[in-house]
């Protein structure tokens, strides 16, 4: 197969939850990568699986970057919430230096954090990110949530009052926000813009009133959490899905679920053993079965390298039906964007609506 070659992978309807979803995978594959990418209605490609680095940090975040761009990953997922941004960017800077990459050979995403939920400070925040990753434009720039905060301290990424209390900011206008989004792919400072953990009604709203549809929707899915209406409504629209804690999100399961994690679920170690696979690598192969493109965390080189070799294989009918029977219809929600902090008082939280 030659460089760059369209592949048809494989056309699935697949009763999902009983919402039945249709699904041709077009990919183009690349020798060069080690991936396949999805293309994006900005014209972009995005690789399907990336490298999350939330948790990371100093020399761990360092040491994941350098290992998973030598397992091929071209998709690096941060946030300017992550504080982690400056340490991505010296690493990306030496690959780009040595000539191992070229910038166009990596899409970079990062994130508006909430304390900047304002038309006003849309600029001011991807200017940041900009400067900390040493880059000249994202491919990426995402809303990271759609709960506001007030900007006291851009240090203080949950500010709280003199009493404790989480300094909402109760104003927040999601479709101002997104004229603000809209700004910097004009300015040329990000190629496309998206949305992270927005529910179906805010989606609906910002399409009624966008100018640039957003390319991404960034959420929490896996096989406990895996949102079937809310991947609906993105296809329908035409909006990208891209998972978060895919294998999910195991150091919090354990404590959540029954002390049973996804990776240890008989149902997905008995599929792994059957395709002499890895847990992992099933439950992300999965989520790309429904063309969801997924950004797994992980500093260790084998998993790194498992995580990403996930094309050579697919699940059949039999093998999806048993991993969505996992699904436990949002019980399963490992992340609460900072519900648990006080944005549940937010006029925008979003988890208050089942989807």
């Amino acid at each position: 197969m030659t460089q760059n070659t369209p592949l048809l992978l494989t056309l699935s309807r697949i009763n999902l939850n009983k919402v039945m979803v249709e699904s041709i995978f077009f990919y183009s594959f690349s020798m060069g990568s080690g991936t396949q990418t999805i293309s994006l209605h900005s014209g972009s490609k995005l690789p399907v699986v990336g490298l999350g680095t939330d948790k990371s940090k100093g020399n761990d975040v360092a040491m994941s970057v350098n290992a998973a761009l030598e397992c091929g990953y071209r998709h690096i997922d941060t946030a300017f919430a992550y504080k982690n941004e400056a340490e991505i960017g010296k690493v990306l800077s030496e690959w780009f230096e040595s000539g191992r990459l070229k910038r166009e050979d990596l899409f970079i995403t990062t994130k508006l954090p909430t304390i900047g939920n304002r038309f006003t400070d849309v600029t001011p925040f991807i200017n940041k990110s900009l400067d900390a990753l040493n880059v000249q434009y994202l491919d990426m720039f995402l809303i990271h949530s759609p709960v506001g905060l007030k900007r006291m301290d851009d240090d203080a990424l949950w500010p709280v009052d003199s009493e404790g209390n989480l300094c909402l900011d109760n104003d927040t206008n999601l479709e101002e926000l997104w004229k603000g989004m809209e700004a910097e792919v004009i300015a040329g400072r990000t190629r496309a813009i998206g949305l992270s953990n927005y529910n179906s009604t805010q989606i609906n709203r910002i399409m009624k009133s966008c100018s640039i549809k957003p390319a991404i929707l960034q959420i929490e899915v896996h096989a406990y959490h895996q949102q079937p209406q809310l991947l609906k409504l993105a296809r329908q629209l035409g909006i990208a899905v891209c998972a978060y804690a895919p294998l999910g999100a195991p150091y919090k399961q354990a404590k959540a679920i029954d002390n049973l994690t996804l990776l240890i679920h008989p149902v997905v170690v008995n599929v792994a053993k059957c395709l002499e696979k890895s847990p992992a690598q099933v439950l992300i192969r999965f989520l790309i079965q429904q063309n969801i493109t997924v950004i797994p965390m992980s500093s260790k080189p084998k998993h790194l390298s498992e995580n990403i070799q996930v094309f050579d294989f697919e699940l059949n009918l039999e093998q999806m039906e048993a991993l969505t029977k996992l699904d436990k219809q949002g019980k399963g929600r490992m992340f609460s964007a900072g519900g648990s902090k006080g944005a549940i008082k937010h006029p925008e939280y979003p988890f208050n609506i089942s989807s």
